[in-house]
């Protein structure tokens, strides 16, 4: 039943897309681009194992209606995406497992111009609404669900079955709203990274674990309990670009609710059920940007307060079958109290072909709670030749600082040289590395062992 609300409501949004477009009587010049992508990737450490493969083939359409009242917009991609997993004789009669593939819609919407009134804009569809000043990463940036398939690709996020206004007061200061009846999680990483963002279980010996069940309870499908909206005051004075934002909505990681331990198998193994679920928060966001003296400046924060507290409960009665009552704690996840994540940042443009872009950011997507953000030092040098044709980024990644009261055991660190060309106008290869160091539990603090080199190739047309 949830598949098909969902597969009726993406139906319906469509159908309003078609329905606008050949409403349309005078023909307009339809926009065709895109481009096609391999990224390739193996891990340094013997056996050199392959970590990342995917070839992706990008179609974007624009078309304007008449006297220019608005457009339709689409992007898609066709991916081979991963390797084959055979493992049966019978996987070899699935071309789905002998050549991975999927088809997925990033953009389907159409826009109105001057809707009822000559300062309301509206778009209906699924779309990106990316808030924020931030380079990639941006704390204010909700509405859509995290896309971490890829968790080297910072601030990736999918399209969302929306609507959405822009109300213009004036040029320089507007109003924009969305509505989402549909919540979507985020998506986590896949590949080698599978497990980056997922907290690690350690039991005290001699308990070791035998069994996890993982189940997640989504929240209905009502226009109460699924819904996301947001709301977003946005203006340009004195050369600041300024915005102040709400979001009333689900944080997009599942928080554990319900544990029950039971006894496994074997001597001092235990089966672990973990029941989680999406909590309800509003996000309160600021964002500015501005340039003095050719330096571009951001800044960025969100206070991010739960609806309410977070308990994990945890049922230890199966270890205990002759107790004669439950045997239960609770324990606080998540504390009803705001936290705020924020970023500032600075980049530079040289005359000469260099590049320096430098960011701050404390909290990144997936933590939550003040004693639970971490601290992330962003850096990009880069330096172009050849009438840009040849760009070098030798000094580009992140360190990150998990406890500063200890910062040699709880740190990670990422290096990540690159070195593109253009060989065409519209050919592009790029050959980098990835380089990882840390200790401590921060996630990537957990790639120490995943050091890579990656090669990609893109044509656009």
């Amino acid at each position: 039943m949830k598949t098909t609300s969902i597969s009726l409501l993406s139906s319906f949004f469509l159908f309003l897309a078609t329905a606008f477009i050949s409403a349309q009587e005078e023909e307009t010049k339809i926009k065709f681009s895109g481009e096609l992508k391999t990224d390739q990737r193996f891990l340094y450490q013997s056996p050199n194992s392959w970590a990342w493969n995917e070839n992706r083939l990008t179609f974007r359409l624009s078309k304007k209606f008449r006297n220019d009242k608005g457009k339709f917009h689409t992007e898609v991609w066709l991916r081979n995406i991963g390797l084959p997993e055979i493992t049966t004789s019978s996987d070899l009669y699935n071309k789905g497992i002998v050549d991975p593939y999927n088809l997925e819609i990033r953009e389907a919407y159409v826009q109105l111009y001057g809707f009822l009134s000559k300062n309301l804009d509206i778009k209906i569809g699924r779309q990106r609404i990316a808030w924020g000043t931030a380079d990639l990463i941006n704390p204010t940036d909700n509405l859509n669900p995290y896309d971490l398939e890829d968790v080297l690709d910072f601030g990736r996020h999918r399209g969302s079955d929306a609507i959405s206004f822009d109300y213009y007061f004036t040029p320089s200061f507007s109003l924009h709203g969305t509505y989402i009846p549909i919540f979507q999680p985020a998506n986590m990483p896949v590949g080698v990274f599978a497990d980056a963002l997922s907290p690690e279980i350690v039991l005290p010996p001699p308990y070791h674990l035998e069994n996890l069940n993982d189940n997640i309870d989504m929240p209905k499908y009502t226009l109460g309990e699924s819904s996301t909206a947001g709301i977003k005051l946005k203006g340009f004075a004195a050369g600041i670009d300024l915005s102040l934002s709400y979001v009333w909505g689900r944080d997009g990681f599942p928080t554990p609710s319900y544990n029950t331990i039971s006894p496994g198998d074997n001597p001092g193994g235990l089966n672990l059920d973990i029941q989680s679920t999406y909590f309800r928060q509003s996000i309160f966001g600021f964002d500015m940007a501005t340039s003095i003296a050719g330096v571009g400046l951001w800044a960025e924060a969100a206070g991010f307060l739960p609806e309410k507290e977070q308990v994990m409960t945890t049922d230890m009665t199966p270890m205990f079958p002759g107790s004669p009552v439950p045997v239960t704690r609770d324990s606080i996840v998540l504390k009803k109290e705001m936290f705020f994540k924020y970023v500032i940042g600075a980049d530079y443009n040289f005359a000469n072909g260099m590049y320096l872009n430098v960011q701050f950011l404390h909290g990144f997507v997936n933590e939550r709670g003040r004693e639970n953000l971490n601290d992330y030092f962003f850096i990009q040098y880069e330096k172009r030749f050849f009438d840009d044709r040849l760009k070098t980024e030798p000094l580009q990644g992140a360190f990150i600082v998990s406890d500063w009261n200890n910062v040699k055991d709880n740190y990670a660190l990422i290096y990540s040289p690159e070195i593109s060309f253009m060989a065409t106008d519209n050919a592009e290869i790029t050959i980098s590395s990835a380089i990882f160091a840390g200790k401590g539990n921060n996630p990537f603090a957990k790639f120490a062992d995943y050091d890579m080199f990656l090669f990609g190739f893109k044509y656009s047309f």
